[in-house]
Formats: C-alpha cells, sequence, structure tokens
C-alpha cells in the first residue's frame, strides 16, 4: 500500500475537522444530503457522459494504482537483461528459450520469445511499442475520468449553491432570520463539496496517476531497449550502461551493489 496516499487523505480530513472545531462548528454542520448528489452525483453523471465508457469501467482498477506501491525493481530487471545478455552471446538466442517461463513480466517474455524464434529487429520493436502505446492509452483512460471529475466538481457545487439561493429567496418573505441564514449556509456547502472533492480526491489522484504511469511505462522502455540489445549481440558492459542511463544516480548505486 503507498503510505503517501493514505497519509495525506487522512490528515486532509483530520485538518478539515479540526478547521471546523476551531470555527465553533461541529462536523455534522458539514453534512447536507442534497448537497451531497447535487455535486457529487452531477458530476460524476457529466464526466460519464464526457468520459469514454472504457474509462468508467476500469476507473476502480485504474484507481487502485493510487493507493498500491509499485513493484518495479529496475535494478534487479537491469542485472537480468545483462545476464541474458552474456548467456546469449556465449551460447546462442535459443539458449534463452529455457530461461523464458522463469520471467515474472509478460510483456519481457514476449520480447524475449520474438527474439528467440528469430523476428526481425524492427517487428520486435514494433509490437512491443505498440504495446506499450496501448497501456498508455488504458492509464490515460483512467487518468481523463479523474481529470474531467475533478473540473466538473467545483463546477456543480456552484449549481447547487444557486440552487440553495433560490430556495433562499423563496423563503424571505417569511420573514425568519434563521431560515435565510441557515439556507445560507446549506446553499454554501455545495460550493465546499466541489472544492473539497477536486482538491483532496480528484487533482492528487490525476497527478499520482500520472506518475505510476510514467514509472511502469518506463520500465517498459528499459525492457524494449534490453530486448533489442540482447537480439543485436551487444557486448554486455555496452548494455549495462546502456540501461543503466535510465536510472536516477542512486539508483546506479544499487546496481553496482545488486552486482558486487
Amino acid at each position: 500500500m503507498d503510505i503517501a496516499t493514505v497519509i495525506g487523505l487522512g490528515v486532509g480530513v483530520f485538518l478539515l475537522l479540526f478547521g471546523t472545531l476551531q470555527a465553533g462548528l461541529s462536523p455534522l454542520d458539514l453534512i447536507n444530503i442534497p448537497s451531497l448528489f447535487i455535486t457529487f452525483g452531477g458530476a460524476t453523471a457529466a464526466t460519464i457522459i464526457s468520459a469514454p465508457w472504457e474509462g468508467t469501467l476500469i476507473l476502480g482498477k485504474i484507481t487502485q494504482k493510487a493507493f498500491q506501491t509499485p513493484k518495479f525493481d529496475l535494478p534487479n530487471l537491469i542485472t537480468t537483461l545483462v545476464s541474458f545478455s552474456e548467456k546469449a552471446r556465449r551460447e546462442g538466442l535459443l539458449a534463452l528459450e529455457d530461461d523464458i517461463n522463469d520471467l515474472p513480466e509478460e510483456f519481457l517474455r514476449k520480447g524475449i520469445q520474438l527474439v528467440v524464434d528469430g523476428t526481425d529487429p524492427e517487428l520486435v520493436r514494433n509490437i512491443m511499442e505498440t504495446e506499450i502505446d496501448n497501456i498508455a492509452k488504458r492509464h490515460n483512460n483512467g487518468k481523463l475520468w479523474w481529470d474531467a471529475w475533478g473540473g466538473l466538481a467545483p463546477g456543480f457545487g456552484m449549481l447547487g449553491t444557486l440552487i440553495g439561493l433560490i430556495a433562499m429567496l423563496n423563503n424571505l418573505g417569511a420573514g425568519d432570520p434563521s431560515a435565510i441564514g441557515s439556507g445560507m449556509a446549506a446553499a454554501l456547502i455545495t460550493t465546499l463539496y466541489g472544492s473539497l472533492g477536486a482538491n483532496l480526491i480528484a487533482i492528487p489522484f490525476v497527478r499520482k496517476l500520472t506518475r505510476r504511469s510514467e514509472d511502469e511505462l518506463l520500465v517498459k522502455q528499459v525492457m524494449v531497449e534490453g530486448t533489442l540489445s540482447i537480439q543485436s549481440g551487444d557486448n554486455p558492459r555496452i548494455v549495462k550502461e546502456k540501461l543503466a542511463s535510465f536510472l536516477a544516480p542512486v539508483d546506479r548505486v544499487a546496481l553496482k551493489e545488486e552486482e558486487s
């Protein structure tokens, strides 16, 4: 589990409640069922209209990634690819066939299998990069859903405020000042809901999912370059240097430690 996402959401809710209490209000004062329906329900309905239906269907699966810690281990992956390069140069590409099933990543298994089968290098690159593009599109569908929701929620919050103001103006003739005050408070709650949903949930989710997507696509790109280097028979030392260029300096140190 990604502790940063959990802590961020928890701290955000805690500070909201703390600020509410410090303002002399009860947390129950911030609960208004009609406002919830107008803001969250309206933004969700409008997002379903604007986003691809496939994005709505996979929303839960995509959103889970914001709460999951990535299992990518680039230094270990590079070490594996370098060892494959050494074996291929020593025994030939066909010698890698026995090791394919031991690879945990299906994308890499497919690439190495294409190499072992003698597929043209350009075709191998095209096949692997096409799959990367499709992965990016699926990720983008999930991000677009939350991006659209974050943009629509404040607008529906304002819409709920206008509805509340209309209801308050209708009660002006009653001459009850307390009714006017409570009506204004209920009207403003929808604006609060819209801003809160966009800034604490939707926008952070979009940014976290964007980072998750970039990290996963980087790993896939390392697999592509490593696979093609193995196929071309590059020197294992060159393969290591080429793939290490994808790593941050601190991870390059981890790569050296893992090799030692």
